[in-house]
Formats: structure tokens, sequence, C-alpha cells
């Protein structure tokens, strides 16, 4: 993913004050301690676009980022509030849910949901009900196991692919931090959001 420029375009705390739908768009979804926001700044190559935090559960609403690629073509990076951060009230927790739910399932720009799991915890209640309801949704999911780089290198295929037995479905391994998985999972989220894929040099 070759980026021009990554700019923040809106947060929303209602599903009325998003932004009309431009270009594809890309959401990143999981519990609120996955490494959500280094994510994307990983992906993006920029330090500090996505606000990161050392508290769970900072992202409140849903934030929109705008992403221009070399070549032209645009997309939207949307980071949805995180999940299972028991320190926000039930009222809170409530309306995130019922904001996210209605982006799911009404969106018309949405190509993909990225769920994010600790590569550590592998996949937990939670996640495993936003993938049957996304499958239900009929929308294209894309599990990412974040925390690549806590494990020990030998173990990181293993646990990966335990990963992929457990959860049926392929599992992309990422780091921010060292940037491992980062043009695996671009590339899959060029051709979710039917974007030509870059000729390799």
């Amino acid at each position: 993913m070759d980026v021009l420029d990554a700019r923040f375009v809106a947060a929303a705390t209602a599903y009325d004050q998003l932004p009309a739908p431009m270009f594809a768009e890309v959401a990143f979804a999981g519990r609120s301690n996955v490494g959500k926001s280094s994510l994307i700044n990983s992906l993006l190559a920029r330090k500090k676009l996505v606000r990161t935090s050392s508290t769970p559960g900072c992202t409140r609403g849903i934030h929109v980022f705008r992403v221009l690629l070399r070549g032209g073509a645009e997309l939207d990076l949307v980071d949805l509030p995180g999940y299972g951060y028991a320190k926000r009230s039930k009222a809170e927790r409530r309306a995130w849910g019922d904001l996210i739910e209605r982006f799911l399932e009404a969106r018309p720009g949405l190509r993909a949901v990225v769920v994010i799991v600790d590569v550590r915890r592998g996949l937990e209640d939670d996640d495993a009900q936003l993938i049957e309801y996304l499958d239900h949704l009929g929308q294209r999911v894309l599990v990412v196991a974040t925390k690549l780089d806590k494990l020990p290198a030998s173990q990181r295929k293993p646990r990966l692919a335990a990963l992929r037995a457990d959860i049926g479905r392929p599992v992309f391994g990422y780091s921010a931090q060292t940037g491992d998985g980062r043009d695996k999972l671009s590339r899959a989220l060029l051709r979710a959001c039917a974007i030509a894929l870059p000729e390799p040099d």
C-alpha cells in the first residue's frame, strides 16, 4: 500500500454524523487492547495519525481516515470503537453497539471488516460472535492476529497455524512494531476494495 496522503476525515457518535461514503471503506474492529490504532498507523506508514493510548477503550465513536494511494486511488479506513472494555458505562457500550451494528448493516461503501485478535490470546468469545454476525450479514471478513513480535520467533508460525485451525479461515499475522505482515494485509485490503494491485518491482 503506497500511501501518498492519509488524513482524519470525521468522528461520529451517531450514524447520521458520518460523512457520505465516497470511496470503498474498510472497517477495523477488535477488543480494546489488541492494538487496533497501532495496526492502522502501521498500515499507513504514519506514526500518530490514529490516536494510541496505554489505556484501553480510547476510541469513542467511529473515526474515518481517508487514504490517497500512488496512482490516484482513494479509500477510507474506518476505526470502530473497541469492544469488551468493562470500565465504560453500560449505556455507553450499548450506544456503541447500536452505532456499530447500524454501520455494519447499512453502510453502502463497506467492502471488508478487519477483525483483530491478539495472537497470544487467540479468538475470544466477543471476536467469534462478531465474525458470526458479519458472516450472517454477508460482509467480507479478514482476521488479523496482531502483536506477533511479542512471541518468540519459533512460536509464531505454529501459533498462527493453530489460530487458523481454530477459526477455520485464513489469519494474517501482523506486527505493528516491525511491519511484519504489512504487505500481505495491504494487498488483501486493496483486492477487497477492487483497487488494482501495484506491479511488483
